[in-house]
């Protein structure tokens, strides 16, 4: 993932397709022309969407993922409190460690006493239990708590299309 924001400048055409797109991630780019027609006011090919979606893809102005339905994982939110006496030698390896395991699914730093967290998923609960412990024994020295919950009943998954609205447009 870069750090770079995207080199994007929203047309009124842009904001609507994400916003059908998030709708209905399944959407063709010809069923999106005509609904940009039809509910939009907006006259373009399909040609034209497929290529604003790919260089919209491309640019980095929305990321896909795959995610499993939650019954063949478990899911469990991840928080890193760090032992500060040996995080200058040791937070980098962590950091890649946690970042590039095959369990992560999201990773992000935030702000209090819990600074680095993750979504991640697991095979079962032993997995789960596996990953902790071998996690402490290779990186053990920076984290001085980890913290994980378990994610139960998933109620919401999606964007809702209305805050594409939000991005303003020509």
């Amino acid at each position: 993932m870069s750090d770079d924001a995207p080199d994007w400048t929203f047309k009124d055409r842009d904001t609507v397709i994400l916003s059908e797109l998030a709708a209905d991630p399944q959407r063709s780019s010809r069923e999106l022309t005509k609904i940009l027609a039809e509910k939009h006011d907006i006259d373009v090919s399909h040609v034209t969407v497929s290529e604003t979606i790919r260089r919209m893809r491309e640019e980095g102005v929305f990321r896909e993922a795959i995610v499993p339905n939650e019954k063949y994982y478990t899911f469990a939110l991840f928080e890193f409190k760090f032992d500060p006496e040996h995080f200058a030698d040791e937070w980098h390896d962590a950091m890649v460690s946690i970042r590039d395991d095959a369990h992560t699914l999201f990773y992000f730093l935030s702000d209090g006493e819990y600074q680095w967290k993750s979504v991640m998923m697991f095979e079962s609960p032993e997995a789960q239990s596996k990953w902790i412990h071998e996690f402490y024994k290779h990186h053990g020295k920076v984290v001085s708590n980890l913290r994980n919950s378990a994610v139960h009943n998933v109620l919401k998954f999606r964007t809702d299309p209305e805050l594409f609205e939000r991005l303003g447009g020509e």
